[in-house]
């Protein structure tokens, strides 16, 4: 096609490409729809991208049919060029088609491909889930999911599941599904235990959308929460969901970790143990600041700090990623040293940080450019069991940790 001289107007000002549905915006120049669309709704923008004019997102895109049986007319002319013809674009969709489908996904002869249908929509653009929201979609995918929950049926629940993971729903939006519905977390998780075939997907998808309800739960829930829920939500973590997911379970098991009844309840279905067994996987920078974050919340408790020390990697994988990973890791991995050494430093706990180089590691925070509230922590350290690491090199050569 290099060859092929294409009119200039044919070619959408964003993507540089033949344009399939051309629209006019308000500023009077003409984009592909796909790619204006794109511009507003994702990337944020507010402006026009030629002529910088002000652009607003709910701004009319009008159909340019015209130009698009132009381009069309002239792709069949070339279509012996190896030009594919473009296929007239069909209908785009609008609030009152979103509210019509609502009302099909509760007649029971319609629901299975009405909710289909809804999921093909959300996944097709950003203009389709933003009607979405308008039309309180969310709100009746959780009521749907909640149905299926209290008669125990799966059909459907991977296209509910899927649409609200496409679906940005407003926090305001989310707290007040949470006021009218109280079996929303316990349906979520029920999600978890159900066999589909795309189940890996399935999990992945609803520990995204139970991360945004975590994160508009209201505490007086969050310190409800029961024995189950961590249990199902922990055996996720080994489940092989995607990265994507797994941040996801690591930030729900982070924003209940301020209770202690729930850090009780996570040591209790072996939490510690899992989250030294994924870091020894050596996971991307996020999901070991996040790992590192809930097992310092973890070993705040006598049964969290016996938990970890009863995995034989866990000293040396938090000793390791000092230095190696953020100034976030650092904070958190001298955090539960700290801990360690204060409510458990036994004689073969001080000789294991010797063994693994987690003294080292700690004296090395003494020798870089760091926080000083950091390094002042690192010297509390050293000196609390200067006498039990006095002969170790690295020990000798840090400056101001002899208590003497």
């Amino acid at each position: 096609m290099d060859d092929i001289d294409v009119p200039q107007y044919f070619i959408c000002p964003i993507s540089l490409q033949i344009m399939k549905d051309p629209v006019t915006a308000i500023t009077g120049i003409t984009y592909d729809r796909e790619s204006i669309e794109h511009w507003l709704f994702t990337s944020k923008n507010a402006t026009c991208p030629v002529t910088n004019q002000p652009l607003p997102k709910d701004s009319d895109l009008t159909p340019n049919h015209t130009l698009r049986r132009l381009i069309q007319a002239w792709c069949s002319l070339n279509a012996s060029k190896g030009i594919d013809r473009i296929p007239t674009p069909k209908p785009p969709l609008d609030k009152f088609q979103v509210l019509k489908l609502i009302k099909h996904l509760w007649q029971p002869e319609f629901q299975l491909k009405t909710i289909r249908q809804l999921a093909l929509l959300a996944a097709e653009n950003e203009r389709n889930r933003k009607y979405m929201i308008e039309a309180g979609l969310p709100k009746e995918m959780m009521l749907f999911i909640v149905t299926c929950f209290k008669q125990g049926q799966i059909d459907g629940l991977e296209e509910a599941i899927g649409v609200l993971n496409f679906i940005l729903i407003p926090s305001a939006e989310t707290k007040q599904i949470l006021v009218e519905n109280d079996n929303i977390i316990e349906s979520l998780t029920w999600v978890l235990c159900c066999e589909m075939e795309n189940h890996l997907t399935v999990k992945s998808h609803t520990m995204l959308v139970l991360k945004k309800i975590i994160e508009a739960t209201s505490s007086s829930v969050l310190e409800r929460l029961k024995p189950e829920f961590f249990k199902r939500i922990v055996r996720v973590l080994r489940s092989g969901i995607t990265q994507q997911g797994i941040n996801a379970t690591l930030h729900v098991l982070l924003e209940a970790c301020p209770w202690g009844r729930n850090r009780i309840m996570m040591v209790e279905t072996n939490t510690v143990y899992e989250l030294i067994e994924l870091e020894l996987g050596f996971p991307e920078k996020r999901t070991t600041e996040l790992i590192l974050g809930i097992l310092f919340h973890l070993c705040s408790c006598p049964d969290g700090r016996a938990q970890f020390l009863s995995h034989k990697g866990s000293i040396a994988v938090v000793s390791k990623r000092i230095l190696r990973v953020s100034t976030a890791v650092d904070d958190q991995a001298v955090s539960i040293l700290s801990m360690i050494c204060k409510f458990s430093g036994t004689y073969m706990v001080l000789q294991e940080m010797l063994k693994v180089g987690a003294v080292s590691k700690l004296c090395s925070l003494l020798r870089v450019d760091c926080a000083t509230s950091l390094k002042d922590h690192v010297r509390k350290i050293l000196r609390s069991h200067f006498q039990k690491w006095r002969d170790s090199p690295c020990i000798g050569g840090s400056q101001g940790i002899n208590p003497s």
